[in-house]
């Protein structure tokens, strides 16, 4: 190996490989006595670490090292490895060593030596090269035809590994793939969330508390993260899941945790409990929040302690599962307000990502639609499809809509669509008639978007979509146009010297070929 500075090497004694006597050991593979047989690896120095009580083989075999290349200086250092298998002390030996070590990259290259040693030396000296507290490459020797075998250099920084690091990222891009259920999303935040659930699901076993509107995914979520963990065998027990809304009563503990036979009337029989079932595995609970205090005690416990007792038992009972849990709504404010338990929050809040509704991820309704698409042809066995302008002109209202069911209502729609499309070819008419159906709905429910109410399919920018909102809903609170403008212009009236706030807010409204009576009659 060429080197434009003098190479110094590092390694540990071999206790049983760099053993040898008498003239037949110059016909055995010695693997330090072998890196100074190479014939094109000059070593200035070879630093030769040795537990104490093998100085006298570290001697003889640096006696040996010398022999075979008269111009590398050996130095020994005697290490304190009473158990050269504890992980701790192995460690802690070698970074002291390392960090008193004279090191000088400027003018030296260092090798560290990893063929020798417990497989506990070989990962330490690993990651203290990776850590830089040895500023150098790692080397390793291996037996072949002749004593002197051969080496390889390994170079953590080289770009040849490249293809090592890409293929970690190629797993973990096929992770988040997974967790967005292979559709291609486009919304940088919800990528970046996606990328964060998948890192915590695959190094933690915490709970994750998953917010969000109905409907936004939750459920589907869970699964997959469940899902992603059972394929890389991080748990081995099933996915339980539960809406905690249908819990009503007496029913909720002996759901939860189980009843022994007799324990109230109807208990005709044991029964496990959902906490028990998701021993090994994991357990959702949706809408959390609609849990009751008695229950949020006990599951607090059963978190804590990994124990808790069933309905009626007086032995408890214990089980492992990691928690996943569903919200829609402000767990916060029900702590204020007495109906959930603030050490339980604190409890599943550790790991909390809120999930977009639909309407905040316009750029996914397009791929969200064609994977809906594909998942009706593959049930239905008919090939589901618009025509090019059935498609632009559901896309341009899908993508301005306010969606208050999210990806359910999404699913509900295309699927009307395409059971009354003649030959599963959406035309234009099926898109009018299923769009008049949603904004009647929304309408009706209070959820109606007034710019799109407004203005229907014409294009405006997600800001001034944000602004003429607001500036509608402010019109239809007030009595007349001067009190909207009065209400919307309060703080920029007061750096004016003559206002006319009607007149003011009657331009903005002709921005967008609007006028009083029409936003007020909707």
């Amino acid at each position: 190996m060429p080197a434009d500075r003098p190479v110094i090497a590092l390694g540990l004694l071999g206790t049983t490989l760099d053993r040898g006597a008498g003239a037949e050991r110059w016909s055995r593979w010695r693997p330090t006595v072998a890196l100074c047989q190479q014939e094109d690896l000059a070593l200035a120095r070879f630093d030769l670490l040795f537990p104490v009580r093998e100085r006298k083989l570290a001697e003889s075999v640096a006696a040996d090292m010398r022999s075979q290349s008269p111009d590398t200086d050996v130095v020994l250092h005697a290490l304190d490895l009473p158990d050269p298998w504890d992980f701790e002390a192995v460690y802690a030996a070698l970074f002291d060593f390392a960090r008193a070590y004279p090191f000088d990259p400027e003018a030296h290259d260092y090798l560290v030596h990893i063929t020798t040693g417990t497989h506990v030396v070989q990962i330490c000296c690993f990651l203290l090269a990776e850590s830089r507290h040895f500023p150098a490459r790692l080397v390793q020797t291996s037996p072949a035809r002749t004593p002197a075998g051969r080496y390889s250099v390994i170079d953590l920084g080289l770009a040849r590994y490249d293809r090592i690091f890409r293929r970690f990222e190629e797993e973990r891009a096929a992770a988040t793939a997974f967790l967005k259920g292979g559709i291609p999303t486009r919304n940088d935040a919800f990528n970046r969330l996606i990328d964060r659930i998948e890192l915590v699901a695959l190094r933690s076993a915490a709970p994750i508390l998953l917010m969000g509107p109905t409907g936004a995914g939750k459920s589907r979520l869970a699964r997959r993260i469940w899902e992603l963990k059972r394929a890389r065998r991080l748990v081995s027990g099933p996915l339980v899941e539960l809406n905690c809304a249908t819990l009503r009563g007496d029913g909720a503990m002996s759901a939860l945790f189980g009843h022994r036979r007799g324990a109230f009337t109807g208990a005709m029989a044991d029964r496990p409990g959902l906490l028990r079932e998701a021993d090994g595995g994991v357990l959702f609970l949706d809408e959390i929040g609609e849990l009751g205090l008695d229950e949020q005690a006990m599951l607090l416990r059963a978190l804590e302690e990994r124990r808790f007792l069933p309905v009626g038992a007086d032995r408890e009972v214990e089980s492992d599962f990691q928690l996943l849990a569903g919200t829609n709504r402000d767990l916060a404010a029900a702590v204020r307000e007495g109906r959930f338990r603030e050490d339980l929050l604190a409890r599943i809040d550790l790991w909390s990502f809120r999930l977009p509704g639909l309407a905040e991820r316009p750029e996914d309704i397009e791929p969200n639609l064609d994977h809906e698409l594909a998942e009706l042809t593959r049930t239905t066995g008919r090939n589901v499809t618009f025509n090019r302008e059935a498609r632009a002109r559901f896309l341009a209202f899908a993508e301005h809509a306010p969606w208050p069911r999210n990806f359910r209502e999404l699913t509900g729609a295309l699927t009307r669509l395409a059971t009354l499309s003649a030959g599963g070819r959406i035309g234009t008419d099926e898109v009018d008639e299923e769009i008049q159906r949603l904004r009647g709905g929304w309408r009706s429910g209070g959820t109606v978007d007034p710019v799109a109410e407004l203005l229907g399919e014409v294009e405006v920018d997600r800001f001034d979509r944000v602004q003429l909102n607001e500036v509608i809903r402010v019109c239809r609170t007030s009595a007349s146009l001067s009190d909207a403008g009065r209400a919307l212009f309060a703080v920029s009236r007061a750096e004016k010297r003559s206002v006319n706030d009607a007149d003011r807010l009657r331009k903005y409204l002709a921005r967008f070929e609007l006028d009083w009576a029409r936003v007020r009659g909707g």
